[in-house]
């Protein structure tokens, strides 16, 4: 039939419908992946098949293998320049790795297919996918952060997070995830990292760290934990600028190193090196580079860069950190620098330099250049000018290609379109982003003992003042108000941000003292890059105090950052929900009406307030 069908058309028509067939051929409908549990140490098949590739590789192609190159996949046209570029980079500098990062599903998986039919050496792919595949790609679910799923004190929800995280990471063609975050977040100020650690414990993260670890390879894909040697206890975003750790070895073995050692006894395939200073360990001083030849700020704005005229050698680059994680830690997997874009590492460095010290270091995998074709460059001079040696450079590509044949890129490269929608965000999934949610909701306070709602009548008038430090005011508190609503609620509300006036600020306080309940839903959520992580904007911050200065009864709920709670004492009830995902927002609003029992307990302490382990707990209302 198929035959005959061909012959009657146009024979351009023929051409095409042929080539639609030759691609059904390489990704039958019916065709799953071929996944097994990945294990950091490659098998003697692997390692065979690495050195038989390096012996038929030039210098450049093992420069390019240590590579990975930074991709928002949306549709690009073959002829654009953002595909070409890329092109560029896989076909002439041979790079190794692609890391996606925001895009819409098929779009993403397409291009990485048209890829991965570029490539001579199958590329590894890797994704951010701490919240899971939500985190990087449209329309799909987003796990609570971790230090929610550390407030239900369960590391079995982090465990079978690993688990669904690796199999849909595999079906969207990812083998590397960029998670575990270990970091102890031990500091309350800290701008980017918050809720994104399992808490202020080191023994908690380790436990949860290296259960995720479990899960996620035992599923099939490459966990990665970070940010070595530890990102909790800075005040500087290193997307910004570079931030220091002033502690000693001693300090550092006992609090920072603690969940990092637990992934690596896990079983770890990969660790992420931070960009941030110990000066205490490497006191190596370093200076901002002139204007004139420092890169232009990528992951921040030019006017957010922090710059410290005094700084010491970033981790990244310290072969001191480097040997603490391969001899100490005995650490024997991938080394993988955090994105070499960021301005921790571009204020005192140029591209060409990072990239040949984070090699002399002990990185295997240079993560997202600020200028790919100079990181190149810079790595292949390094090794013509002795520098650095070529059995340097194998030593990584050895690695990496061994893990390339024994993820199965060798035998099968390209993603099956059709299997991705029985496998991503099957029921499975939300199921758990609502087991995790409805357990993690921690009553902080609550002293007037307004939760759970039952004492209001049919007809109360219930305020929901949003505030938000995101570009997101017309949709975000979308699903708690819906699900308020659903159980029976009816809920006016307004949504503060840095855009709102000061007759906005008036009218949110006028219709909320008029009101019999009162709900401050507070988005102020670790937002990389930007000066106003994690706090809440200025007109929402007056509003709510002048509702707390009038005694409103004020229900706060922290949709983000639990420590907001420091910079509004005042505020008599606070629940805490960790994030702004869907699931947590229905939980929260399901925990205020009384409908699920509130159980979760803080994974940090508010210092001056409660201590680590505090949480109201509370029965369902019958």
């Amino acid at each position: 039939m198929i035959r005959f069908v061909i012959h009657r058309l146009h024979p351009c028509l023929s051409v095409c419908l042929l080539l639609v067939l030759l691609a059904s051929s390489v990704l039958p409908a019916n065709q799953a992946l071929k996944v097994a549990p990945f294990k950091r140490d490659p098998s003697s098949a692997a390692l065979k098949w690495a050195n038989e590739e390096l012996k038929k590789m030039s210098l450049e192609e093992k420069v390019g293998q240590l590579i990975s190159v930074g991709v928002n996949a949306t549709f690009l046209n073959q002829e654009s320049d953002a595909y070409r570029t890329l092109k560029r980079q896989v076909e002439e500098n041979k790079i190794g790795g692609i890391i996606l990062f925001r895009g819409p599903v098929y779009e993403s998986v397409i291009l990485v297919n048209r890829m991965q039919q570029l490539a001579r050496i199958p590329l590894l792919i890797s994704a951010d996918l701490e919240a899971g595949a939500g985190m990087r790609f449209d329309d799909t679910v987003n796990f609570p952060w971790n230090m929610a799923v550390a407030a239900t004190g369960n590391p079995d929800f982090a465990r079978r997070q690993g688990e669904i995280t690796a199999r849909e990471a595999r079906a969207l063609g990812v083998q590397q995830i960029f998670a575990p975050v270990v970091d102890v977040n031990n500091n309350a100020a800290n701008p980017v990292i918050n809720v994104r650690s399992y808490g202020e414990d080191p023994a908690d993260v380790a436990r949860f760290a290296a259960a995720f670890t479990e899960g996620a390879q035992a599923a099939g894909a490459i966990a990665t934990a970070k940010h070595f040697p530890g990102h909790g206890d800075t005040a500087v975003d290193s997307h910004r600028g570079l931030p220091e750790i002033n502690v000693s070895r001693e300090r550092l073995n006992s609090v920072e190193f603690v969940p990092f050692q637990a992934t690596v006894n896990a079983g770890i395939g990969s660790v992420m090196v931070g960009h941030i200073a110990l000066p205490q360990i490497d006191s190596t001083a370093i200076k901002p580079l002139p204007r004139n030849i420092k890169t232009k700020p990528i992951d921040t704005d030019e006017g957010g860069e922090i710059i410290d005229e005094k700084a010491t050698m970033p981790a990244t680059l310290s072969p001191v950190m480097g040997r603490i994680l391969r001899n100490d830690l005995k650490f024997s997997g991938m080394i993988v620098t955090d994105a070499m874009s960021m301005s921790g590492l571009t204020i005192y460095f140029t591209p060409e330099e990072s990239a040949v010290r984070a090699l002399e270091a002990g990185a295997d995998m240079l993560l997202k250049p600020a200028d790919v074709d100079a990181t190149f460059r810079g790595v292949r001079e390094a090794v013509k000018s002795g520098r650095l040696t070529e059995q340097r450079l194998e030593e990584s590509a050895r690695k990496l290609l061994a893990w390339k044949y024994d993820l199965g890129l060798v035998e099968q490269r390209l993603t099956p379109i059709d299997a991705i929608d029985r496998i991503v965000g099957s029921r499975d999934v939300n199921k758990l982003a609502g087991e995790i949610a409805e357990r993690a909701i921690t009553l902080v306070r609550d002293e007037d003992k307004l939760l759970p709602l039952k004492n209001l009548k049919p007809d109360a008038r219930v305020f929901n003042l949003a505030i938000t430090n995101g570009d997101d005011r017309n949709w975000i508190s979308n699903p708690f108000v819906t699900r308020l609503n659903r159980g029976g609620l009816k809920v006016e509300t307004i949504v503060l941000d840095d855009r709102s006036s000061d007759q906005d600020v008036q009218k949110a306080i006028e219709r909320a003292k008029s009101a019999d309940a009162v709900f401050c839903s507070m988005y102020g959520r670790v937002r990389s890059g930007q000066a106003s992580s994690v706090g809440l904007p200025n007109a929402g911050s007056r509003a709510l105090n002048a509702l707390i200065e009038a005694k409103a009864p004020v229900i706060g709920i922290s949709f983000g950052n639990p420590y907001l709670l420091q910079n509004y004492p005042g505020l008599r009830t606070y629940l805490v929900a960790y994030g702004d995902m869907p699931s947590l927002q229905h939980a929260a609003a399901r925990a205020l009406l009384g409908e699920i029992d509130i159980g979760g307990r803080l994974p940090i302490s508010l210092p001056g307030l409660y201590p680590r382990g505090t949480g109201i707990q509370l029965k369902a209302a019958k």
